[in-house]
């Protein structure tokens, strides 16, 4: 970004790199507790291009310099040689802001497998409440979606 929301002097507890999904939600989750001072460091522009903010806007965003980081894979064998576009987002909220506003969780099998190797917390009955907190589902609170 070429300007900044606020001076960046002084000092931090936490440094992010990156104000994509995962670091704007690790920044909020860290600042819950107000004496802690969080700095989050984003390489792209604004989201204030109309794009960003429409579903169809993707088609505009990915592969376009102002948006996209425009990375590219090395060649796959598979592919015979071929490479392929890598679209990951440059812009504050990274590549979610060039996905056409989807979101998909994993299957509830997956999540219960990471459990059961060992990581608990990760369960399926440990993650759900945590989809429902960040979604805002169209049609309102129930035992599968939330309204965040």
């Amino acid at each position: 970004m070429t300007d900044t929301l606020h001076p960046f002097d002084g000092e931090y507890d936490y440094v992010i790199a990156g104000a994509g999904s995962a670091g704007c939600v690790v920044a909020e989750r860290l600042t819950r507790d107000p004496k802690t001072r969080v700095l989050i460091l984003e390489a792209g522009g604004r989201d204030n291009w109309i794009w960003f903010h429409i579903p169809v806007g993707y088609l505009f965003a990915i592969g376009n310099p102002r948006s996209d980081w425009m990375f590219e894979t090395t060649a796959q064998p598979g592919l015979n040689g071929r490479t392929l576009n890598y679209p990951r987002g440059k812009v504050l909220g990274g590549s979610s802001a060039i996905n056409a506003m989807i979101t998909m969780r994993g299957q509830a099998a997956d999540y219960d497998g990471w459990r059961d190797t060992g990581l608990p917390g990760w369960g399926w009955d440990d993650v759900l409440p945590v989809f429902r907190e960040i979604e805002d589902h169209f049609l309102g609170d129930g035992p599968h979606h939330g309204t965040g």
